[in-house]
């Protein structure tokens, strides 16, 4: 059973050895201690028991590190909680997770995330993971196709709800067409694959690392433009962050451990990611290398919204958003950068 221990502010210095545990210390970005998580009435929150849902993704080699050394066990084994990690296939897959209670943490990229806090999903991204190049127009070796405006009346594989899915959108829009000019077949990322490989589909809004393996056996990518790309997000259900904020600190500590790990050990990351993957060890440094930019600002705010502002009006157009205020109302809730802000990548390891 979990239980949620209120410690009276008065008793937070005996508390701190239990608060260490827990990663609520000095935030990297703040000069001075980061106030511990509280509760609503004032009083500091340590969880005690119960289990952490989150998931694990290809396409966010911080997951694939934390949960290869075992940081977020070793971090809450003082506090009794246990670690369950569930392997997201895409951004859609992480969206439902969290919309069922699935998981209470989960990766995504920020497009996806702004199209589920849109329709509803109480979600809020308390970290951003990467600012990759990970989504690409691909098409067979050898394909007529050489343009995007060949892309009329063909059949292209997509995982509606994911970034290359709105990579898509935003690259035949930037070239005179709409998805009207095109039949999307939505299948999830590897089956994308699968179908150009049996010639079932003309091109493929890819993901990596699927695409820079697709790239390894031949595959082309016929449109690229990083700026369609959208930040990698984690993000939380709202019951989470409100009941146990200092599991979620913990999280967060974690994920800044391993950025930190991460850019000081590229091989062994390319590694990580070719175990869990399958991958070619090649493919897996190139995603790492060339591809996954780690080095980015982890507090979520004004960077991502703008991104989020020009994808937004896609959502309404393709009508997977029903209008734009709603759309509005999610890009003023989406961020909480509470976590991020104190963020203490020493609290871990």
């Amino acid at each position: 059973m979990t239980r949620t221990r209120l410690l009276p502010i008065a008793l937070a210095a005996t508390a701190a050895a239990s608060l260490l545990l827990s990663g609520c210390v000095a935030g990297e970005n703040s000069g001075q201690a980061a106030a511990a998580p509280a509760a609503s009435d004032g009083a500091e929150v340590v969880t005690e028991g119960g289990t952490l849902n989150i998931d694990f993704a290809t396409y966010n080699p911080l997951s694939l590190v934390i949960k290869d050394q075992g940081w977020l066990e070793e971090a809450l084994a003082p506090q009794g909680i246990t670690v369950n990690w569930v392997q997201s296939a895409g951004s859609n897959k992480a969206n439902e997770a969290l919309r069922a209670g699935a998981i209470d943490v989960g990766s995504t990229a920020g497009s996806a995330a702004l199209l589920a806090r849109s329709n509803g999903s109480p979600i809020q991204v308390i970290d951003i993971f990467s600012q990759p190049e990970w989504s690409a127009l691909v098409v067979p070796a050898g394909s007529p196709i050489t343009s995007v405006a060949d892309l009329k009346g063909k059949q292209i594989a997509a995982t509606k709800g994911t970034d290359p899915y709105f990579f898509l959108i935003q690259a035949l829009d930037a070239n005179g067409l709409t998805a009207n000019d095109v039949t999307v077949q939505n299948l999830q990322h590897a089956d994308g694959w699968a179908a150009l490989q049996n010639g079932s589909v003309d091109a493929w809004a890819g993901l990596d690392p699927i695409m820079a393996g697709a790239e390894q056996s031949g595959a082309e990518l016929l449109y690229r433009n990083v700026d369609f790309n959208s930040y990698g997000f984690l993000n939380a259900t709202e019951s989470f962050l409100e009941t146990k904020p200092d599991v979620a600190q913990t999280v967060v500590n974690a994920y800044e451990h391993a950025r930190a790990w991460a850019e000081e050990n590229p091989d062994e990351t390319a590694a990580i990611l070719a175990e869990v993957a399958g991958l070619d060890p090649a493919v897996a440094t190139k995603v790492i290398t060339e591809r996954t930019n780690l080095d980015v600002d982890n507090v979520p705010g004004d960077a991502q919204v703008s991104v989020l502002k020009t994808i937004g009006p896609l959502f309404v157009e393709t009508g997977d958003v029903a209008n734009q205020g709603l759309i509005d109302d999610a890009l003023d809730t989406i961020v909480n950068d509470r976590f991020a802000k104190a963020a203490d990548p020493a609290a871990i390891g």
